[in-house]
């Protein structure tokens, strides 16, 4: 069996972690522009959509934070080496579930606002997905402890 506890992470390790971060940076910027309802956020939806949006439940909206905030974080831990990140990733996936689950079933976003969110929803699922199989890779490597 190979030990790889003293082995470096490759260069590609640095490049998933750090388009982790931004991505999910992305998501913490959506995040708060929503929460506060900034101009820029409001200048992108029809009246209609922004009332759907006000009328969230708390349950959703809090989903919406637990997925990109510890998602951030788990890219912080990732960029660290620590372990904790894969349990982050994991709570920031079933944050992506809960949340999508309220998206695409409870309120229909594809209906509202169009085959992008139904996109939208695959991408980051696919993007929780795989920085939470990224990080387990990289605990079984030893690149992070």
């Amino acid at each position: 069996m190979t030990d790889y506890s003293n082995k470096k992470p490759p260069v590609w390790f640095w490049i998933v972690a750090v388009v982790g971060l931004i991505w999910n940076a992305m998501g913490v910027m959506q995040y708060l522009a929503q929460a506060y309802s900034t101009e820029s956020f409001k200048s992108q939806y029809t009246a209609e959509q922004l009332e759907i949006i006000s009328n969230t439940p708390a349950w959703a909206t809090a989903a919406f934070a637990i997925a990109v905030f510890t998602g951030f974080l788990g890219c912080v831990f990732l960029l660290l080496k620590k372990r904790i990140a894969y349990s982050l990733f994991l709570i920031s996936l079933i944050g992506i579930i809960v949340q999508m689950y309220h998206n695409l079933f409870v309120v229909n976003s594809v209906d509202i606002f169009g085959t992008i969110a139904a996109i939208m929803a695959g991408v980051i699922l696919v993007f929780g997905l795989i920085l939470l199989w990224f990080s387990k890779f990289s605990i079984k490597k030893g690149w992070i402890k």
